[in-house]
């Protein structure tokens, strides 16, 4: 049924599932309030912790004039499962207000309006004893020794209006039910992450045959100090387990694979083990134990890979055949997108048995918990049942919040949207397919608005599956710019190992594949000799990772504005947290780059100043935080961009002197 006073379409509110936010953030709460007639309405929003205790009443404004859109913001400040309530009123303050302000000077029933005014003025003292002022506004407008000009001016004045607004005289008050909203932690919202796999590091040939040997998890371990000095929080590894030996793949993809070949680290399973165990060849569970605790030393997380599918040595094979698609010919049925074939992993499926393979799933998450993982990055969830992951991410955030979940999801967008709903933390996103300003401006408008109350984007620059023709093509600059792009649209960022050497050879031309994929083989590199020899944009990742981390601005989602720039081959775009820079300021990030790695580009960039939280006509001061120069900027402002000598500026913004 419908209240007294309608409050319809409230957001932040999903058809399934709950609406997210981090601790810290600052969430948008709007709503549509209309009611019958002219009399004025108020809104407002009521915040509910975890406890279960009542925030103070935050008002809502008129978003825009005709709309009946109410909104306002509100901030959460820690974790759990939160909720909020949407009330509107009548005012009867604000209806007297603007009748008396158009009858009183045109001589309309001034007595009248001056004594329904004091009324309502008594009425707001008695509802707020500690408010005297109101009693001496109502004896003010029974004044006859000032004039009625005189008297409404007292009562209309801008000090007793900011006091009204503050706490207002309300009538027929109605409420809309409580709408949950979950808090996680901060790391669900922001974070740069790095993914690398461990048996390259270390590996090494040996032997006259050319033989490999196995980089170990302790050998990985060596290179989380250089992951942790580039600024990083989450060292993602790609499944650990054992590779099964059936249709093992062998480099590039290929269909046999020669007797040193390691095959691909998603078909899991062999005779040593499955999902819960570690690859012989990297080392022991202990080791694993080390490794994680090696990364907390050096200030980093660690994400494991969650993707449920086997090689058809698994021990699920033997013990659990149900839980696989048996074909026509009795042969179970591999992976298959067609043409793509993928002889050397079997797909669960769920339908089978599908309490069985939770419960192992469940166990096997689990296990790797009590061994520090509180991050999952999830392979391919939209290839399983929605309601799968639905209930399991339920029952690992009932007794374990803290523990996170990243969705590997590149689908159609309404599966995408619907696993987040469900309850995954991040998202991968399409961005490595946006690259002209039109596509960027577009879909970061939808993932910063329209879709941020429940999907969380992790803007990865480039995955071991993904080398995207503009990194092909665009040589070092292209590299440079869009690391420079994910590290500021989005709190949360990651690259694959490589990405800082520029590494960009296709397997061939038209395909994303890498050329010897490190899904298939051992790769190591030689990070010291890239560093000595500056093959490398390390400083620049690094110096990103530092701004992020010391602009709390980059560290939100929401606060996303685009600037208009009048040539197409420039964006420009700002990040701004009020009073969270120096002395109490406003922490205002601009970021203008040329899109274009080939050719510099000159244009006009054109501030909104009210975004950045300056007055429309001001002067501001522009510090470059990659090379240090500052400029005077104002409304309008000239800017030339060549991608090889620097491809993009990052100002901070501070009032001019």
């Amino acid at each position: 049924m419908i209240g007294r006073i309608p409050i319809l379409d409230v957001s932040p509110v999903l058809d399934h599932g709950t609406a997210k936010a981090a601790t810290g953030e600052t969430i948008p709460v709007s709503a549509t309030v209309i009611r019958e007639g002219h009399d004025a309405l108020g809104a407002g929003v009521v915040l509910y912790d975890p406890r279960g205790r009542r925030r103070p009443l935050r008002t809502m404004s008129l978003l825009a004039p005709g709309t009946d859109r109410y909104g306002t913001e509100v901030t959460v400040d820690h974790e759990g499962r939160w909720s909020f309530v949407v009330e509107a009123w009548s005012d009867p303050m604000a209806t007297w207000r603007h009748d008396a302000g158009i009858k009183i000077p045109l001589g309309q029933d001034v007595d009248l309006m001056l004594e329904e005014g004091a009324r309502l003025f008594e009425r707001a003292a008695r509802r707020v004893p500690r408010r005297p002022a109101m009693a001496r506004i109502a004896a003010a407008l029974r004044d006859d020794s000032l004039s009625p000009a005189a008297r409404l001016e007292i009562a209309t004045g801008p000090e007793v209006a900011a006091e009204l607004a503050a706490d207002p005289l309300r009538e027929l008050v109605t409420r809309t039910k409580r709408f949950p909203l979950v808090v996680h932690r901060r790391r669900a919202l922001y974070g740069s992450w790095y993914e690398f796999f461990p048996r390259s590091e270390g590996a090494a040939q040996e032997g006259p045959d050319g033989t490999w040997r196995s980089g170990t998890l302790a050998t990985a371990a060596k290179r989380l100090p250089a992951i942790a000095d580039m600024g990083f929080d989450v060292v993602y590894l790609p499944p650990i387990h054992p590779v099964g030996r059936s249709f093992r793949k062998g480099p590039n993809n290929t269909l046999e694979a020669g007797p040193g070949d390691p095959g691909s680290v998603w078909a899991i399973g062999a005779a040593e083990g499955g999902h819960d165990t570690v690859h012989p060849d990297l080392g022991t569970l202990a080791d694993f134990d080390d490794f994680v605790a090696a990364a907390g030393e050096n200030g980093l997380e660690v994400a494991l890979d969650l993707a449920l599918q086997c090689s058809p040595d698994h021990p699920w094979v033997v013990e659990h055949p149900e839980w696989f698609t048996r074909r026509a010919d009795g042969s179970i049925a591999y992976a298959e997108n067609p043409p793509k074939k993928y002889q050397d992993i079997y797909p669960l499926n769920f339908d089978n048995d599908p309490e069985g393979i939770y419960a192992e799933v469940l166990r096997v998450v689990r296990h790797w918990m009590d061994h520090g993982v509180r991050i999952f990055r999830v392979d391919n969830p939209h290839t399983k049942p929605v309601a799968f992951w639905e209930r399991l991410l339920a029952d690992i955030a009932a007794t374990d919040p803290d523990v996170l979940f990243l969705s590997e999801a590149f689908t159609r967008p309404a599966m995408m949207r619907t696993l987040a709903k469900v309850g995954f933390h991040q998202s991968y996103t399409y961005f490595t397919w946006r690259n002209t300003k039109e596509e960027i401006e577009d879909y970061l408008r939808e993932l910063t608005q329209e879709t941020a109350h429940f999907l969380r984007p992790n803007l990865f620059a480039n995955t071991p599956d993904i080398l995207s023709g503009y990194l092909q093509h665009g040589g070092r600059p292209a590299f440079e710019i869009r690391a420079v792009l994910a590290a500021t649209l989005s709190p949360a960022w990651g690259i694959y190992s490589g990405y800082e050497l520029c590494e960009n050879t296709p397997v061939r031309p038209g395909s994303e594949e890498y050329l010897d994929s490190e899904k298939y083989q051992y790769r190591p590199r030689d990070w010291a000799a890239a560093e000595s020899e500056e093959k490398t944009i390390t400083p620049l990742l690094r110096r990103l990772n530092w701004l992020r981390r010391n602009h709390p601005a980059l560290q939100e989602l929401r606060n996303l504005r685009f600037h208009h720039v009048d040539q197409p081959e420039l964006i420009c775009f700002s990040k701004r947290l009020a009073g969270a820079g120096d002395q109490g300021r406003d922490d205002v990030v601009l970021v203008v780059v040329n899109l274009d790695p080939h050719h510099a580009h000159e244009a006009t960039v054109w501030l909104d100043m009210p975004a950045l939280g300056f007055p429309p006509d001001s002067g501001i001061t522009v510090t470059d935080q990659i090379s240090g120069e500052s400029y005077h900027w104002g409304a309008a402002n000239y800017v030339r961009l060549d991608p090889h000598i620097q491809s993009a500026h990052i100002f901070t913004a501070v009032p001019a002197e």
